[in-house]
């Protein structure tokens, strides 16, 4: 049987899984009468609701009697940690590009990663059909990208495809005319372009995992693609270890890619991907081989993580009330379960403590993980973001990351003034009539807390983008910390609308009246740069003496509604999240008004000495 085996890389919402869906749905995958909803292959309930991937995800189609293996990549550069792994397991990339936004960030990481690993890319200029698009620009765009990676002449000959994922059609003009219902154009470039992989059957067993599934019946289960030989289920194996070890043990189950599904299989052979089953602690960039041919391929890079999180139990007075899951056994097993599917999570117990340091690839990829905890019945509580600083040379070295800004012009002004104050550096800066673009390199925790700032000054219309650039010498200066203090509860009870009018002068509250508030709350922010401990439960005092206002009713403005993402941005060091299955609330980490009071003293004259 033909095989070729393809990556499809873009950055963020240039359309790589709507564009799987439609290879799906034109190599006749799913039956006539098949219900499949859009973005099939996001399967996870927190990528159809964000509009991303966050996991890679493996398929397989038939197209004129060759197997097409397709794994559909994240774009989002907090899981680009899966796509350097994934080059190893592809013999050519689908590199998307959208045919307005044209070549972005993460566009340049994927493409550079496939020159890395030798890769042939085919380019797809997709959302052909916009009103804004610009085909030709953008594939000036993709040449000059392709320079700038210092390609050679024979891969500036790439092959180009123009597509509408949305709508199904592509072709092989750039004229928007020109578009047909169906994705043959693409399948011939692949089938033409794309090398079948090598299939040596007779050279003994090498299979090395460069994914991880977890599966409650089977364990971890390590996706790969067989280098050489064959691998058969219920065959005893050598697992060449990254610490140099062999650990043998015996293939349980087997499994290959069909449409959605996988398929449970009694061989692979060479070139075709398989997940294994049968050894619980399997390590991305391990070797499979035959016992007594021990033959390790070279281990795979995995991307460290650059932000960590405390997360602990959770320990305010409503613990309990929302979720089922409240234990610390509890907590540090969800947690130990996540790390065998993620590889670019790290999780580590604070001893004499019920709490851990979780340590990611950015504040979306560990928000991701919090989101689902809680929707799966956890309470817990974490602190706030935090980069993990590295010692080079002896030189304390923080993330720096590159981040483009497309911005409406009117505002570019305010933007470039909010990232000068968290030390960003200006790289370039272009316009147009109506909007502009800057580049620049800044801290990476400069970016944390920065969106909510962002997307205020732009009123919606502004477009972040960011990827880990190097590390470079930390900057001894306080940078994207939150200016105004915060409203603090100082009683418990439920929330009253007649304190909460009291209150609006000083600051905007994150409270409706009747809900429910404990000491140490916080309640709302501070019109000033100071904490104010406040009274939100009080009452109206009741009498007897009539009031010729008695009748009015209390007009309240709308409270601020905090998303996870934008609590996680909100609070500083010595404040906490606490997230149940129904709320999401702020608090401090010292409840007790007296106490608190007293602690922050003491902070303030040990900053002064």
């Amino acid at each position: 049987m033909d095989i070729r085996n393809i990556a499809i890389v873009a950055h963020v919402d240039h359309g790589k899984t709507t564009l799987v869906d439609q290879l799906l749905r034109f190599s006749h995958t799913f039956r006539e009468n098949e219900q499949v909803a859009e973005r099939v292959m996001d399967s996870n309930d927190l990528e159809r609701e964000r509009g991303i991937t966050i996991l890679a995800k493996n398929t397989a189609i038939m197209y004129n009697n060759t197997k097409i293996n397709i794994l559909d990549t994240p774009g989002h550069a907090d899981f680009s940690g899966e796509v350097e792994r994934i080059m190893k397991m592809v013999d050519g990339v689908v590199l998307v590009v959208d045919a307005y936004e044209g070549t972005m960030p993460q566009t340049r990481f994927v493409l550079k990663k496939a020159f890395e690993a030798h890769l042939k890319p085919i380019v797809v200029i997709n959302k052909i059909d916009k009103p804004s698009a610009r085909p030709e620009a953008v594939l000036d765009e993709v040449l000059e990208l392709f320079i700038d990676l210092g390609c050679d002449e024979n891969e500036l000959d790439f092959p180009v495809c123009y597509t509408s994922a949305v709508n199904g059609t592509s072709s092989l003009s750039s004229n928007p005319n020109d578009q047909k219902l169906g994705m043959d154009p693409l399948f011939d470039m692949i089938l033409a372009n794309i090398p079948a992989p090598k299939m040596d059957f007779d050279s003994p067993l090498q299979f090395q995992p460069c994914l991880l599934d977890y599966n409650d019946f089977v364990g971890r289960m390590g996706i790969g693609r067989v280098n050489q030989g064959v691998i058969k289920s219920g065959q005893m194996v050598s697992c060449c270890r990254l610490d140099g070890s062999i650990k043998q043990f015996r293939v349980q189950k087997l499994f290959t890619f069909k449409g959605l599904d996988k398929v449970e299989v009694s061989e692979v052979k060479a070139g075709d991907m398989a997940s294994v089953c049968g050894i619980n602690d399997i390590c991305v960039g391990e070797t499979l081989c035959e016992v007594g041919k021990e033959m390790p391929l070279e281990k795979l890079h995995i991307s460290e993580p650059t932000v960590q999180m405390t997360f602990g139990t959770n320990t305010s007075p409503f613990c309990g009330l929302d979720g089922k899951l409240v234990t610390a056994s509890k907590i540090e097993e969800r947690l130990f379960k996540e790390v065998e599917k993620d590889v670019s999570l790290r999780v580590e117990r604070i001893a004499k403590t019920e709490e851990w340091i979780v340590s990611g690839r950015g504040e979306l990829h560990l928000g991701i993980l919090i989101e689902t905890m809680r929707r799966e019945g956890f309470e817990l509580q974490v602190s706030r973001p935090r980069v993990i600083l590295k010692e080079i040379d002896g030189v304390i070295c923080e993330p720096y990351e590159e981040a483009i800004v497309d911005a409406p012009s009117d505002c570019i002004g305010s933007v470039i003034e909010l990232l000068g104050h968290r030390h960003g550096i200006l790289i370039h800066m272009t316009n147009t009539e109506t909007q502009s673009r800057v580049i620049y390199h800044i801290p990476s925790r400069g970016l944390i807390g920065f969106n909510t700032d962002f997307m205020t000054v732009t009123k919606g219309y502004g477009i972040l983008n960011h990827s880990f650039l190097d590390y470079r010498p930390q900057e001894e200066v306080s940078v994207g910390k939150r200016i105004n203090g915060v409203l603090v509860s100082m009683a418990n009870g439920s929330s009253t609308a007649y304190s909460i009018g009291q209150l609006e002068d000083r600051g905007t509250m994150f409270i409706f009246p009747g809900e429910d508030i404990y000491e140490g709350m916080i309640v709302g922010v501070a019109n000033k740069d100071l904490d104010l401990a406040v009274n939100v439960v009080k009452a109206k005092q009741q009498t007897n003496t009539r009031s010729a206002t008695k009748d009015m009713t209390v007009v309240l403005k709308k409270p601020k509604i905090m998303s996870l993402e934008a609590c996680l941005e909100f609070i500083n060091d010595d404040e906490l999240v606490e997230v149940t299955p129904r709320h999401i609330r702020l608090r401090k980490k010292i409840l007790d008004t007296v106490e608190r009071k007293k602690y922050d003293a003491k902070m303030r004259q040990s900053e002064n000495l």
